[in-house]
């Protein structure tokens, strides 16, 4: 577990058949980015067993859980670094 890192899902976005879901994070501080994704990858398992208990009343099949880093705040901050030179 790291301390003093905020994560949170910036979007989700679910396939039409809802077999797959590919959520986007936003990792702050981003130096700690790549390390912290690898971790959320590498208990992938445990989290789709987690979503499975909260909604298996709801949907039939488990939606397969893919994780990428959204950097688009890294990106709106190098454009706005840029326009206040």
């Amino acid at each position: 577990m790291m301390h003093g890192v905020l994560v949170s899902v910036s979007v989700v976005r679910v396939s039409p058949d809802l077999s797959v879901a590919r959520a986007y994070l936003s990792i702050f501080p981003s130096d700690k980015s790549q390390e912290l994704l690898e971790a959320i990858r590498s208990n992938t398992k445990a989290i789709r067993y987690d979503l499975g208990q909260r909604i298996r009343l709801q949907v039939r099949k488990i939606p397969e859980l893919n994780f990428f880093i959204d950097d688009s705040l890294d990106y709106i901050e190098n454009i706005d670094n840029l326009l206040n030179k």
